[in-house]
């Protein structure tokens, strides 16, 4: 079993499918939404397009945890894209501020399920001692879409306008749900969907064998809800007409680092990879707000997207050695709260320091290079403080 092809089948292929078109599809509009937001006169709202997104995402994660550990991995998946599809075809019609907040807290539910079902379903599928490189797989498709989205979405609004970018947003996440449509289910022991499903009860909400994850996972995410905010207005500072050339830059340069630090957390362990992830994160913030020319965009661009990439692999694998097989749906709905947590809070807390000020970049990036800086300080801690069997697990 040295070969890929051995050690993951064609379900494993197909999941990274489905995952690069749906990331693609809902990555596509987000370097328009500032622009467009501001067209329907909504320009001081821009810290609410990404937060309420992350906020539905959020409230959703509990619920997506508790169908996926009961009900399934495929079914969550499934309506993950498929809101991604109802919301593209409903942008052209909610044409107001409130209707456009409005459809992107709906739109939030998509990364609220979609996600949390396909990383339980990998840990179905990959054994304990390639976990973190199956992750680096996922993620490289992940990303691939991500950037590619990014670099299509401003192309795409110039070439047929905000309501064809939305459409064809919708198509792609559309093909996203063909590809789940053949792949079997991994859980084991199923139940058939009732209203109960979406009842929780206070145990059914976080997983509390993850919380270091959660935590590290907060900190460093509120750093990517500033970039999410910020970075469409700091490109067009600098000159951008391609306000997604940032995304696109990091993204790419995140690709293949997915798999390496996948790997390396398999055989070095996963935190001294995170350890190593944060503190370059941090030094990639402080050096993104002494940023003055749009060579040096490119550069810090490229290098925040190194610490990315190796972050969504490692905590993921992470959180899956610390959780238990029983609640894997819920132990990843925890951490993806955590996630959903940074982001939202980032882009509220980025969008109040800028305030639509230029001179207020700097102070906006450090405020993220701190937050990351208190991850790297945690998992010092935690390093010291484990308990004995945690010292055992990569």
């Amino acid at each position: 079993m040295t070969a890929n092809k051995h050690k993951y089948g064609l379900q494993f292929w197909l999941l990274c499918a489905s995952s690069f078109m749906f990331f693609m599809s809902f990555n596509m509009v987000i370097p328009e939404l500032p622009d467009y937001l501001t067209s329907l006169g909504g320009e001081d709202y821009k810290g609410l397009f990404i937060s309420l997104f992350t906020l539905a995402a959020g409230l959703s994660r509990p619920f997506s945890g508790k169908i996926a550990d009961q009900v399934g991995r495929i079914p969550v998946m499934i309506f993950g894209s498929v809101v991604c599809v109802v919301c593209g075809l409903l942008y052209p019609v909610l044409t107001s501020v409130a209707g456009f907040l409005l459809l992107r807290f709906f739109h939030g539910f998509s990364t609220g399920f979609k996600p949390t079902g396909t990383t339980a379903y990998v840990a179905d599928l990959v054994p304990f001692n390639i976990r973190g490189e199956a992750l680096g797989y996922l993620g490289f498709f992940a990303t691939l879409g991500t950037a590619l989205g990014n670099a299509v979405g401003s192309p795409i609004a110039s070439a047929y306008s905000y309501n064809g970018l939305f459409y064809i947003s919708s198509l792609t996440a559309l093909l996203s749900v063909v590809v789940l449509i053949g792949m079997k289910e991994t859980l084991a022991e199923r139940q058939k969907f009732s209203h109960r499903h979406l009842t929780l009860k206070r145990n059914e909400i976080f997983e509390p064998k993850v919380w270091p994850a959660f935590i590290v996972m907060a900190l460093s995410y509120f750093s990517f809800g500033m970039i999410l905010t910020i970075i469409p207005d700091f490109s067009s500072y600098l000159g951008f007409a391609n306000k997604g050339m940032f995304f696109t830059c990091f993204t790419l340069s995140s690709l293949l680092i997915r798999i390496v630090a996948g790997k390396a957390s398999d055989k070095y362990g996963r935190v001294i990879v995170l350890k190593i992830t944060y503190f370059l994160m941090t030094a990639a913030m402080i050096y993104l707000g002494l940023v003055s020319s749009r060579s040096e965009f490119i550069i810090a661009a490229l290098f925040f997207g190194i610490p990315t990439g190796m972050n969504y692999p490692t905590i993921f694998a992470w959180t899956i050695d610390l959780s238990d097989e029983k609640y894997r749906g819920k132990a990843m709905a925890t951490v993806y709260i955590a996630l959903e947590l940074g982001i939202g809070i980032g882009a509220v807390i980025s969008a109040w320091i800028y305030n639509n000020d230029d001179n207020r970049f700097l102070h906006t990036f450090w405020t993220g290079a701190v937050a990351t800086f208190l991850s790297f300080i945690y998992l010092i801690w935690y390093t010291r403080h484990r308990r004995p069997l945690e010292r055992h697990t990569p």
